[in-house]
């Protein structure tokens, strides 16, 4: 039962305390405002600020600490437990296991989904110099860089956008790695020096996407988060994270997968669309570097059939060398 059938509601929204995540679940809410408005809802909004692990161990890299789920655990509880009803993430530090009793109620569009340089000079990847010393906080982006460029120096570097971009000057980066959406959600993309185009680096599972959970037992929230969902985007991010469920991968191993979603010709819905999926697993020292590519009209059964090519190939290999 929705809250216009019983009168208003106050929906509580948790989501991390950082500058982008408060940004984006901003955004989010603006958005239910307006469908809440259009839909004759009689819901308010107000944030909660949660603080995860992820947030408070800064000086080691995610790889080591255990990746999964650490920015998402203690916001998940929160709902569990009844302290708020929808939490905002970006869908990158969304585990494929969902706890049970949760949901991802929607994903809403998608943002620019490439890998982007942050450089003391020059405009691309190219113009960095032999030897330069990059940072970045991924294992997959690391990974794939070296495999480009095995003269570059990666070295991890933490902390939120800004702090990030801060050390480019304060620690003697000629470039960081950063998600473009981050920067985009920002309004800060004039700081972007370069993109990386997505067949040079293959971007995070659900890179650029929000995933915004809930209660599975709450009609009136789902109900909401029903008319946030973008249809192109949810297809896109169900491929791909069932590529990550089917590997079982973690942030010890460099996973990326990226879904295009092509209608059929003539047709105006998504009911019979084909997907385009790009998995990739590699080494962490970016020596071995394996990508398919495959087609399918079904998200789940082409992100479990790309996992399975790669695993063929020697991924369950690396998987099991580097897994953890």
């Amino acid at each position: 039962m929705g809250a216009h059938e019983n009168g208003p509601r106050t929906i509580v929204v948790g989501t991390r305390q950082s500058a982008l995540a408060l940004t984006q679940t901003g955004q989010v809410i603006d958005e239910l405002k307006r469908i809440s408005e259009k839909h004759g809802f009689d819901y308010h909004f107000e944030i909660r600020k949660i603080v995860t692990k992820g947030d408070r161990i800064l000086d080691v890299t995610l790889s080591k600490v255990g990746g999964k789920g650490l920015f998402v655990k203690e916001i998940e509880q929160a709902l569990l437990d009844g302290e708020i009803d929808m939490a905002v993430h970006s869908m990158k530090d969304m585990p494929y296991e969902l706890p049970e009793g949760l949901m991802n109620g929607a994903t809403p569009r998608r943002v620019d989904p490439r890998d982007c340089l942050i450089m003391k000079q020059g405009s691309s990847l190219d113009d960095l110099p032999a030897g330069a010393r990059v940072g970045t906080s991924s294992l997959r982006r690391s990974s794939q860089l070296k495999n480009i460029r095995p003269d570059l120096e990666l070295d991890s570097i933490r902390g939120n956008i800004d702090s990030r971009i801060r050390k480019l000057e304060t620690e003697g980066f000629d470039a960081v790695v950063l998600a473009a959406a981050g920067l985009t959600r920002m309004g800060w993309e004039d700081r972007i020096s370069a993109f990386i185009p997505v067949d040079l680096s293959i971007p995070a599972v659900g890179q650029g996407a929000l995933g915004i959970e809930c209660r599975t037992a709450d009609p009136g929230v789902r109900e909401l988060l029903d008319l946030l969902n973008d249809t192109e985007t949810s297809l896109s991010v169900r491929a791909e994270r069932s590529f990550l469920g089917a590997l079982n991968g973690g942030c010890q191993v460099p996973i990326g997968a990226f879904a295009v979603v092509h209608k059929k010709s003539g047709e105006e819905s998504f009911d019979n669309a084909e997907l385009e999926l790009t998995g990739m697993v590699g080494s962490p020292d970016g020596e071995v570097m394996l990508k398919e590519i495959r087609k399918g009209t079904d998200p789940e059964q082409l992100g479990r059939d790309v996992a399975a090519a790669l695993k063929a190939r020697g991924a369950d290999r690396i998987l099991a060398e580097f897994g953890g």
